[in-house]
């Protein structure tokens, strides 16, 4: 009788990737991702030790896919936009696995790319190093929050999203005056969490980075 196929480490990642695009974190499961392979669970614990290990290893494989050919250019603030960007680019593509990434972090190849990265474009940016770890620590938070809120948006059913575009346009438009009134003043101008995302998240990471930046001329 033949043997049940086995199944190699990128093989099995390129299924739970897969298997999480199609579904939430939540519901995810090692049996699951093993029933889909047509294996026992027995047999993916060979290669993870654990559902979170091997979570951790599919979003590091979008941090490396952010990583692959990234070229630095500019100065620091570029730099760390730059990386932020791709990063938000590649888990816009596959806005389940943020979720993921936001939860379970990573600790691979990709994740030591974006560190260093980020490090290094700190270490130019004239703080002292004593300062780094924090302020590095602050903008992995930030990156990580508004790709997970965007990637959120991105996994609505368009039924869905039209279910509440309606309520936002009841809520909004539809405030009384007397006892909202700041509300009814801005109504028609005030945009729902859907709009001008990539914006929104350019401006927000600007001002992060601009503090930075005031902070090291104020020495």
């Amino acid at each position: 009788m033949a043997g049940r196929r086995r199944w190699s480490t990128d093989e099995i990642l390129d299924a739970a990737a897969e298997l999480l695009r199609t579904g939430e974190a939540d519901t995810f499961s090692v049996r699951k991702l093993a029933a889909v392979l047509g294996t026992d669970s027995s047999s993916l614990y060979r290669h993870f030790r654990s559902k979170t290990e091997l979570l951790r290893a599919v979003a590091d494989r979008v941090l490396l896919a952010a990583m692959d050919g990234h070229r630095p250019e500019g100065d620091w603030k570029q730099r760390i936009t730059q990386l932020a960007l791709r990063v938000r680019e590649v888990f816009g593509r596959q806005p389940q696995l943020a979720a993921v990434w936001g939860r379970y972090a990573s600790g691979g190849a990709g994740s030591r790319l974006v560190v260093e990265e980020v490090l290094q474009a700190l270490r130019a940016s004239g703080l002292p190093d004593e300062e780094i770890p924090a302020r590095y620590h602050r903008i992995a938070v930030l990156i990580a929050a508004l790709v997970a809120a965007e990637a959120g948006v991105g996994t609505v059913a368009p039924e869905e999203r039209e279910q509440g575009m309606e309520l936002f346009r009841v809520t909004v438009l539809g405030a009384d005056p007397e006892r909202f009134p700041a509300l009814a003043h801005f109504a028609r101008d005030v945009r729902p969490l859907g709009a001008d995302r990539r914006a929104a998240f350019e401006e927000i990471l600007a001002a992060h980075l601009d503090r930075i930046e005031a902070d090291v001329r104020a020495r």
